[in-house]
């Protein structure tokens, strides 16, 4: 494992590298969250070289600078610069994989491929509005009650503290799996003081992927869980819309695809990985 810190004009983005192979930069979710894809990456660090790291707005990595789509799809780019990787896979999960789709319209000589890991999706509002729904829909009964004091807090005062943000998702994070009741503990996260900076760019930009997806021609992998509260046609209409594209729908997974189901995204990376490799498209398959 090696140490990632990526300097820019405003400070820097801390990561890490591991493994060996070909290139693959992760990208986490969030917005306003600390990167949280190491487990991820060290499942895939047996077959490539993966980067990750937290991205701007969120400690350890800078809080200042742009924290838009624009100021982020910049930050991909100055990694894989510091990196020196002039090519690389791209993967994300929930916000990350929208914001790999960002970077794939706009900046698609960057990329050999593209990987969506139960993405927000980049057709009219990405699935967020079904997402919100069926994610508070499935919250534990015990936890209602102070969510709902959170809720009132913010729409009464503005923005939450992080440390509200932070005890939000935790009260919320039981419901991103298949069977909340049996859920596994939350990570300690960070969360982003400028989190609402973020939402705010990212639910704005949908429309611009939409227009430009039939257009990509970066091959791209789009794996989503059936029993998640992102909603599959999140990752489905998209796919339709992308020329050479493949969608695989997970069984017995919810949102965090690796953690319900060890090992499975490698084992779909792969042999999506030697198609690209030796056709350079992934046909649907």
């Amino acid at each position: 494992m090696a140490v990632l810190s990526v300097p820019t004009s405003t400070g820097e983005l801390v990561g890490r590298v591991v493994g060996s192979g070909p290139p693959m930069l992760l990208l986490h979710g969030g917005p306003g969250l600390e990167d949280y894809l190491a487990p991820l990456a060290d499942e895939l660090a047996s077959d490539w070289t993966v980067a990750h790291y937290t991205q701007r707005g969120t400690a350890p990595s800078t809080l200042d600078g742009d924290v838009t789509v624009t100021g982020h799809v910049e930050d991909v780019l100055a990694v894989l610069d510091h990196l020196v990787w002039p090519r690389c896979v791209l993967a994300g999960h929930s916000w990350g994989g929208h914001l790999a789709m960002h970077v794939a319209v706009r900046h698609p000589e960057r990329l050999v491929g593209l990987i969506a890991l139960d993405a927000l999706g980049g057709v009219g509002d990405g699935g967020y509005a079904a997402f919100g729904a069926a994610l508070m829909a499935r919250v534990l009964p015990q936890h209602s009650s102070r969510l709902d004091e959170l809720e009132a807090l913010e729409k009464a005062g503005g923005p939450l503290t992080p440390e509200q943000d932070a005890e939000a998702l935790a009260l919320m994070w039981p419901a991103y799996f298949p069977d909340p009741a049996t859920a596994p503990p939350m990570p300690d996260l960070s969360v982003s003081p400028r989190m609402g900076e973020s939402f705010e760019s990212m639910l704005s930009s949908v429309a611009e992927i939409e227009s430009r997806l039939a257009g990509c021609q970066v091959p791209a992998l789009f794996v989503h869980g059936e029993d998640s509260p992102m909603p599959v046609e999140s990752s489905t209409e998209t796919v339709a819309r992308l020329p050479y594209a493949d969608v695989e729908v997970l069984t017995g997974a919810g949102h965090f695809l690796w953690i319900d189901r060890p090992g499975v995204v490698q084992g779909l990376v792969n042999p999506w990985w030697s198609r690209v490799s030796a056709n350079g498209r992934a046909p649907r398959g």
